[in-house]
């Protein structure tokens, strides 16, 4: 398979996931399966598989590396190395998204409020996750913030 069809064929799942990760948000038994399950572990994990095999053949011919940004730079001028960069944010950003959203049912933070962010994780990664903390953190005000004990 050639860097293209792979990389459609990762988006496309991606999306698959973030689309069932949306839709199903608001259902508290669905979204129960599909974060934790799909969109959580599932999905992430294949994405990781494709990872993991782009860096196993390819890492090793590429020029660069991670030591300075000159490195980085010239690690993505390979296309292959390129993808596994975009695969990685394919799978952390969906992981995160499916964290929002379960994190978000324990706390009592409706959908409503998380759905944006959602949406800019899903587009724009760390902005979407800061705007759940801050999110969670406003409705979470007086119990516990997402994670952490409230301390008195």
């Amino acid at each position: 398979m050639n860097a293209d069809a792979l990389f459609r064929l990762c988006n496309s799942t991606a999306l698959a996931g973030w689309l069932l990760l949306i839709f199903t948000g608001w259902s508290p038994r669905a979204s129960r399966i599909i974060s934790s399950l799909v969109t959580g572990w599932l999905v992430p994990a294949l994405l990781g598989c494709v990872y993991l095999a782009l860096i196993a053949t390819h890492f090793g011919g590429s020029r660069g590396g991670f030591g300075s940004l000159s490195q980085v730079m010239l690690l993505f001028t390979d296309r292959w190395m390129v993808l596994a960069g975009w695969v990685h944010y394919l799978a952390f950003d969906l992981f995160i998204g499916s964290w929002q959203v379960r994190d978000a049912r324990r706390n009592g933070v409706s959908f409503w409020l998380v759905l944006p962010c959602l949406v800019l994780t899903f587009l724009f990664g760390p902005i979407g996750l800061l705007l759940y903390l801050m999110v969670a953190g406003i409705v979470s005000r007086g119990r516990a913030w997402p994670g952490h004990p409230v301390v008195a």
